[in-house]
């Protein structure tokens, strides 16, 4: 069920329910109903707003297996997840981080 896969991936992000609500901007009461499977058809954009706070990709919510490899979201650890909805809280946009990636490699290779 989407809902136990819900409560599974925040718990993994080391998140409470009002934490995933707020953040997601989604009501806490309709995201507890799903989590306890009272409420079985949430709408792609509700999924959607979960899916991006918990940085996982909405196939992971919708599908039992979206892989048998162990995806990247499952290799990266909580704290690397912490890190990342920090800077994105903090406002700072994918460019911006892939420009810092860049010039720390061209620093690293400057050495």
């Amino acid at each position: 069920m989407i809902g136990e896969r819900v409560k599974k991936y925040r718990k993994e992000a080391g998140m409470t329910l009002t934490e995933l609500a707020e953040k997601a901007g989604v009501a806490k009461s309709y995201l507890s109903a799903l989590e306890r499977n009272i409420q079985t058809n949430p709408s792609v954009q509700f999924l959607e707003k979960v899916a991006a706070v918990l940085n996982i990709s909405i196939d992971h919510l919708i599908k039992d297996d979206v892989n048998n490899d162990s995806s990247l979201s499952d290799n990266i650890d909580n704290e690397w997840k912490k890190l990342v909805q920090e800077a994105m809280d903090s406002g700072i946009s994918k460019e911006e981080f892939r420009d810092f990636l860049e010039f720390n490699k061209w620093k690293l290779n400057q050495k």
